[in-house]
C-alpha cells in the first residue's frame, strides 16, 4: 500500500523552528521525488520544495531557501523539511507529496500537517 504520512507540524513563535516529516512507503520503483507543498488560509497551494530519492538532487522555493532546508533518509524512507526563522507567513497546511521523476503537481498527496507561527 502507498502511504506518504507526515508529521512535525505544530505551533511555534516567530523566530523559532520545526522540523517536518514524511514518512513514504509502499513505492515500488527505485527512485522518485518527495515534495512538500504548504497552503496558507485564503491562499493558493504552492510548492515550497522538493527532493529526488535518487540523485538528492533538490529544489526550494526562493522565499523561504536559507531557512527551509530538505533533506532525505532513504534507509528510513523518510523525507524532512527543516524549517529554521519561521516567519507568520510560513503559517499553513503542510503536505508531502509524490511524483515519479520530479515534483510537479504530486502525483500523491499525504495527509497534511498544520504549522501555524505566531507573532
Amino acid at each position: 500500500e502507498v502511504q506518504l504520512q507526515a508529521s512535525g507540524g505544530g505551533l511555534v513563535q516567530a523566530g523559532g523552528s520545526l522540523r517536518l516529516s514524511c514518512v513514504h512507503s509502499g513505492f515500488t520503483v527505485d527512485g522518485y521525488a518527495i515534495g512538500w507543498f504548504r497552503q496558507a488560509p485564503g491562499k493558493e497551494r504552492e510548492a515550497v520544495s522538493c527532493i529526488s530519492t535518487d540523485d538528492g538532487h533538490t529544489w526550494t522555493l526562493d522565499s523561504v531557501r536559507g531557512r527551509f532546508t530538505i533533506s532525505s533518509d532513504n534507509p528510513k524512507n523518510t523525507v524532512y523539511l527543516q524549517m529554521n526563522s519561521l516567519q507568520v507567513e510560513d503559517t499553513a497546511v503542510y503536505y508531502c507529496t509524490y511524483d515519479r521523476y520530479w515534483c510537479h503537481q504530486g502525483e500523491i498527496w499525504g495527509q497534511g500537517t498544520l504549522v501555524t507561527v505566531s507573532s
